[in-house]
């Protein structure tokens, strides 16, 4: 069985660190491959990575992380498996239904 991998996407570097806190301690079978600064690296890296799941905040710089789960599931190659899973980490509510249409699984408020 493949191990289940995730890349988190946060420009705050204190909250990227305590989400993958958080996810290691939830659910220590989880492999993080790696923190994307923005949506443009999230995108970058889920393609080149493939994970499992993408944990992305939705404002960041550059692109939003509901334009980065757009252009994700725009982009995944047919021959990669399935799209990542993508939960969507923010404080903003108002943001709960874009994000579903962009694909996302779950939406969760923080602090998570």
């Amino acid at each position: 069985m493949s191990p289940i991998t995730c890349l988190i996407a946060e420009d705050e570097p204190l909250l990227a660190e305590a989400r993958a806190a958080e996810l290691a301690s939830a659910w220590p079978e989880l492999q993080l491959l790696g923190v994307a600064p923005n949506g443009l690296a999230a995108v970058e890296q889920a393609l080149a990575l493939r994970p499992t799941a993408l944990f992305p905040d939705i404002r960041m710089p550059g692109q939003s992380g509901l334009d980065a789960a757009t252009a994700l599931a725009e982009d995944w190659p047919d021959d990669a498996g399935p799209l990542p899973l993508i939960v969507v980490v923010t404080a903003y509510d108002e943001y709960a239904l874009k994000a579903f249409d962009a694909a996302a699984v779950d939406y969760v408020l923080k602090p998570a």
